[in-house]
C-alpha cells in the first residue's frame, strides 16, 4: 500500500505536539501527525474542532506551540511564504484566484518562479524570452489538465467556469510548480456527481505522484475511501489516529462524531 511505501522512506512532513492559545481559549493541543510520500492523511472532525487551526499552525498563520518538520528539516520558525517555497503548499476553503487574469494565465502566474522572464531578458534576448514565455504558457496549460481543469476553460476568466471546475483550480493554484506536500481544506466542499468523482481521481493521481496530501473533510465517504490514514480532532484535541477502518470502529469516536449509526 501507499502508506507502507511512505513508511519505508520516512515521513515528508511531521508536526508535534501543536498547540495554539487564543487568550484564554485552547484553541488547539498536543496535536501530532505526519505524512509521507504518496501519502493521503485526512483529518476530520466537528465544527469547531481545531481542524483549520492545525492547518494554520502547520504554516506558521498563526503563533503556536509545538515543532514542524518538513523534509527531515525543522522549519518551525520559516514564515509562510518561505514554506510555500520549499514545497509545501496550502488551498483554503474559499476559491482564491486572480480575478481579472484567465484561468491561464492565472495558472502562469503561479508558476513563474520555475518559467519567469526577466526585464533585461526581453530588451537583450527578446526572441529567447518569447520561447520562454510560449513555453510557460504551454506548460501551465499541461499542468491545467493533469489537474482536470479542460483546455476549453483556460481562455475564460475565474467567475465564469463551472463551480466543480473552479474547485480544481484553486487546487492547481496551490500545487503551483511543484509541491511536495499539499493540504486541502475541504475540496469537496459543494460538490457532487462528476465533479465529486473528479476530485477523487485527482487525489489518487497525486497519491501516484508522490506528492503527500493532507485533507481536511467533512464528507465522510470521500475521507474513508482515499485516506490512507485520519486523525480525529475534537474540541482541538486529537481523539483518534488511524487507518479509515480503524476510524470507523473507534468507540470514542463513534461517540462524538461518527454516531452510532455510521
Amino acid at each position: 500500500m501507499a502508506l507502507d511505501m511512505a513508511r519505508s522512506g520516512g515521513p515528508v512532513l511531521r508536526v508535534e505536539n501543536l498547540g495554539v492559545r487564543y487568550g484564554a481559549l485552547q484553541a488547539l493541543a498536543d496535536v501530532s501527525w505526519d505524512v509521507g510520500a504518496g501519502e493521503i492523511l485526512g483529518i476530520i472532525g466537528p465544527n469547531g474542532a481545531g481542524k483549520s487551526t492545525c492547518y494554520d499552525a502547520v504554516t506558521n498563520l498563526v503563533t503556536r506551540e509545538g515543532r514542524v518538520v518538513l523534509g527531515g528539516e525543522d522549519v518551525t520558525d520559516v514564515p509562510p511564504h518561505d514554506l510555500a517555497g520549499r514545497g509545501l503548499r496550502r488551498a483554503f476553503q474559499q476559491n482564491a484566484f486572480f480575478d481579472h487574469l484567465t484561468v491561464l494565465e492565472n495558472m502562469i502566474a503561479v508558476i513563474q518562479d520555475e518559467w519567469g522572464t526577466s526585464f533585461g531578458g526581453c530588451i537583450f534576448r527578446p526572441q529567447a524570452e518569447r520561447r520562454r514565455a510560449a513555453s510557460a504558457r504551454d506548460a501551465a496549460a499541461e499542468k491545467l489538465v493533469r489537474m482536470h481543469v479542460p483546455r476549453e476553460f483556460h481562455d475564460r476568466y475565474p467567475s465564469e467556469i463551472p463551480y466543480g471546475t473552479q474547485r480544481m483550480l484553486s487546487i492547481a493554484l496551490a500545487h503551483g510548480s511543484g509541491a511536495k506536500v499539499l493540504m486541502l481544506d475541504e475540496p469537496a466542499a459543494g460538490l457532487g456527481g462528476d465533479d465529486m468523482a473528479a476530485l477523487v481521481e485527482l487525489l489518487e493521481e497525486l497519491r501516484r505522484d508522490g506528492i503527500s496530501v493532507v485533507v481536511i473533510e467533512h464528507h465522510m465517504d470521500l475521507i474513508m475511501s482515499v485516506a490512507d490514514h485520519i486523525v480525529v480532532l475534537d474540541q482541538g484535541r486529537m481523539l483518534a489516529h488511524g487507518r479509515p477502518a480503524d476510524i470507523q470502529e473507534n468507540e470514542a469516536v463513534l461517540d462524538a462524531y461518527l454516531g452510532r449509526d455510521a
